[in-house]
Order: C-alpha cells, then structure tokens, then sequence
C-alpha cells in the first residue's frame, strides 16, 4: 500500500475494542478501508463496528483471543473470505501488569506475555501466507518506548515490549525484498484504558506518566505506516527525548526513572486492591479509545495552581499585615 489510498483496502487490527486498537479502527474507516475488529469481548467489537459503519464504513467482528494461535489463524481467514483479501495486520492487542517482579503471580506475568508477544507472533503467522500469495501486505506491531527505554513495576509488560521489537526487526529483515513491509510502532505514554484494565499489585491504582500524548496521536501514526511503511515510528515528543537521553547516557536515565515511575506512575491519594485485571479474561468497562487521562491531569495542574495561587495569596495577606503592624 506504499504511498496509495486505503480505499477498500482490508485491515486487521487485534485489541480493536478500547484503547489504541479502537482508534485505529475509526481511523483507517475514516479513509475508507475495511476493518476487521479482533478482541475477546464481542459486544465492545459491536460498539465499534456501529460507530463505524455510523459513518458509512465497512467492519467485520471477529471476536479472538490472541493467545490462541488458532482463532487467530480464523480471523485471517474471515477477513479473506468475507471481505476478499488483507491487505494490513496491526497487532495491537496488549495487556499489562503492574507490581514487582517477586509479587507479580506467575500465572498472570506469563499472560502478558501470551498476549502481547505470543499474540503478535500468532498475527505474523496468520498475516504472512497471504501477504505472500499476493506479493504485498503491511504488518505494524505496536510495541513502545518502554521497548528501548526499560522501566521498574512493569517487567513483563517491559519484557514483552522489548521482544516485539526485537521480534520485528528482525522479521523485517527476513522478509527484505518480498514487497511485505514490517513496522515497528513505539508509543511513549498514551492516554489510553490500559491502565484502568491492567493486572495491579501495588497497592495503588496506576496511571500515565506524564506527558500524556493523546490516542489518536497513535492511530494517525498507524494509517501513516498502512501508507507509507517506515522502519519504525515513535509517537510523541517525549518518547523521542527520552530515546535519545538513553541512547546518551543509559544509566542516568534508568536511575531517573527509577525514581520516577514509583512517585508519579502511581495515584497515592488512593489505595487499590490487588487484582489481575482484564489479563486472564476480559473485563466489561472502560471500551473507549480513550482512558480519560489527559483531562484527569488537565484537573491535577489546575488544582495544583489554584493551591499555590492560594498559597501565595496568604503569604502576601500575612506579609502585608505585618508590615502594616
């Protein structure tokens, strides 16, 4: 699709029903191609596909669980059959864990990394035998700037990040001169649900560190890559400082942010009960492609100026009155 229209163009994208996967799917609908919507729960993928075809789009619901190679194998195969051909895969579908590695159940640090490596790997296989057959396809793996850039509390979502793009570039040299093009996408911290869905045994409810780069940042990356197959792509201004303050200096920048991300990833106005999140199975709330985020901490600024407004405000009362005696 290199440099075309995504006109009736046919694409795939795993994790469709919150988060970046979702808008991705209103994205590439909005310039006429046909999505298939793969996540486990069908009735968020019916919302999806509504809001699409609400405005005059073409979308299939598949519900698949990453994990198994087979049902993804079946949504590749629904999307050829039912709506002739695919033309781009987006592996998408993500789940995280926060806590430290030694408190982290095994059961659920090995599920992340089912769904978001395993469920890319499962994707490639499914994407790549009919790329072949017609000379051409696009395969964009979603992986993240935590994926270069390491961080503390999130190891298996860290690791997985780190073997999606190691699993890519290499892939993408493998398939160098077959006409399929493989992308690597790194997000830095998006504003996204994956942080209300996400496995958690710190004791305190998570968010995004900030800046938060808006999701639909993402999605516009992701039709560019359909477009126009690139390497690989990092969204947000952040991230491509933070890339580079590591590439400088390494072990500075991990001993910031391992003091960082335990102050600021972390509500600590707030306590959260241990849980393992939409990790095992799916959980029904928060299926939009946005989490709310970035006007939560629109909120956070405006509080934090109006007390040191107030703060400053007193002071100057108590100052005058001072001087005034």
């Amino acid at each position: 699709m290199r440099g075309s229209s995504l006109k009736d163009k046919v694409v795939v994208i795993t994790g469709a029903s919150s988060g970046i996967g979702r808008a991705c799917a209103l994205r590439f609908a909005g310039e006429g191609a046909a999505v298939v919507l793969a996540a486990r729960r069908r009735e968020a993928l019916e919302e999806v596909a509504e809001e699409v075809r609400s405005h005059g789009g073409t979308a299939l619901v598949v519900p698949t669980d990453v994990r198994d190679e087979a049902a993804v194998e079946a949504l590749a195969r629904a999307a050829t059959e039912r709506l002739g051909g695919l033309d781009c895969w987006v592996n998408d579908a993500a789940v995280s864990l926060f806590g430290r590695f030694e408190e982290a159940p095994p059961d659920v640090f090995r599920a992340v990394l089912e769904t978001n490596l395993f469920g890319y790997i499962h994707g490639a296989r499914a994407a790549l035998p009919r790329f072949r057959e017609q000379g051409r396809g696009v395969l964009i793996n979603v992986s993240s700037v935590v994926g270069v850039v390491p961080q503390p509390m999130t190891t298996a979502y860290t690791t997985s990040k780190f073997a999606i793009r190691g699993f890519t570039l290499s892939l993408r040299q493998e398939l160098r001169g077959s006409g399929i093009e493989v992308c690597s996408l790194l997000p830095a911290s998006i504003d996204t649900p994956l942080f209300q869905h996400a496995a958690n045994y710190t004791g305190l409810p998570p968010r995004p560190l900030s800046p938060i780069v808006p999701v639909e940042d993402v999605a516009e990356a992701v039709v560019a890559l359909a477009r126009r197959p690139r390497r690989e792509v990092v969204v947000g201004r952040s991230g491509q400082v933070l890339l580079q303050l590591h590439r400088l200096a390494p072990g500075l920048t991990e001993a910031l942010l391992g003091r960082q991300v335990p102050r600021e990833h972390f509500q600590h106005e707030r306590t959260a009960a241990p849980t393992e999140g939409n990790v095992l199975a799916p959980v029904p709330r928060w299926t939009g492609a946005s989490g709310g985020w970035r006007e939560s901490a629109r909120r956070r600024r405006a509080t934090r100026a109006l007390a040191a407004a107030g703060a400053a405000f007193v002071a100057w009362r108590v100052a005058r009155r001072a001087w005034a005696a």
